[in-house]
């Protein structure tokens, strides 16, 4: 059985690739709406892929409907709660890179770019929590190719993720080495935290997988319907949109088939 320490540092592999989706910043100058929402229907399809073939489906065959469908509920609301208590900005895109404020306004004008750009971060910090507490509890549970299948997924989910949260800083003006920087430690910081987590909590209470499992998808569901879905839907590229979450779907199948999840 993997320990504790395996298991953050796997999902510390898995958080860090928010930091690839912000590299795309080093070579253009401009994201077209078109692009940043077909990488936000990309992660929307990978994480409900993920939730239902590494949580929902395990969760299933080891427990109760129940369990299940009450954890999925309670980490809905959770999310929920997470997004109403704690300050921050829902996923929005600005326009190109000429958006940015120049040297020459007024500095709260710049200010107020910054702070929004910080408090999308924080929204980003916020959903890779309940990512990172699937991952432990999975570990945790023994179930090592439920595990490795949510890191993979997660891993590539993370990416678009970090795109999504690397464009608004990039526009607000934050420095391209700043902005890779925080976007790596968006994801991170809080996963292998939030996987430590879940992997002693299952450790202290055995059978709890079923019901944390549906609470870590009731989160992730949360996370795509709230931010996701809505931010990829106002540009007028709703189709790109759907057309990415499928193939993201799709991707996360091959993953839970290949692995055998």
């Amino acid at each position: 059985m993997v320990t504790v320490v395996e298991v953050a540092l796997i999902a510390l592999l898995a958080g860090a690739a928010t930091g690839i989706g912000a590299l795309p910043i080093l070579v253009s100058t401009s994201v077209s709406h078109r692009t940043y929402d077909g990488a936000l229907g990309l992660a929307a399809g990978i994480m409900v892929g993920a939730a239902v073939f590494a949580l929902l489906v395990p969760g299933l065959e080891l427990g109760s409907l129940g369990a299940v469908g009450g954890g999925f509920l309670v980490g809905g609301a959770f999310l929920l709660v997470a997004n109403w208590v704690i300050p921050h900005a829902h996923l929005r895109f600005g326009g190109t890179k000429h958006d940015v404020l120049p040297e020459s306004e007024p500095l709260d004008e710049r200010d107020d770019g910054l702070r929004r750009a910080m408090l999308i971060g924080s929204s980003i910090t916020i959903h890779n929590v309940p990512e990172g507490l699937a991952i432990g509890i999975a570990f945790a549970s023994g179930l090592d190719e439920v595990g490795v299948a949510l890191a993979i997924a997660i891993a590539i989910q993370n990416i678009p993720d970090g795109f999504a949260m690397a464009v608004p800083a990039d526009q607000a003006g934050v420095s391209k080495a700043k902005t890779i920087a925080y976007t790596t430690l968006s994801g991170a910081v809080p996963e292998p935290i939030a996987a430590a987590a879940g992997f002693a909590l299952v450790t202290v209470v055995s059978g709890i997988f079923p019901a944390a499992a549906g609470f870590a998808a009731g989160a992730m569901m949360a996370v795509v319907f709230r931010e996701l879905i809505p931010a990829s839907h106002g540009h007028g590229y709703a189709d790109v949109a759907t057309v990415t979450f499928i193939l993201g779907f799709a991707v996360m199948l091959g993953v839970d088939v290949g692995l055998a999840v």
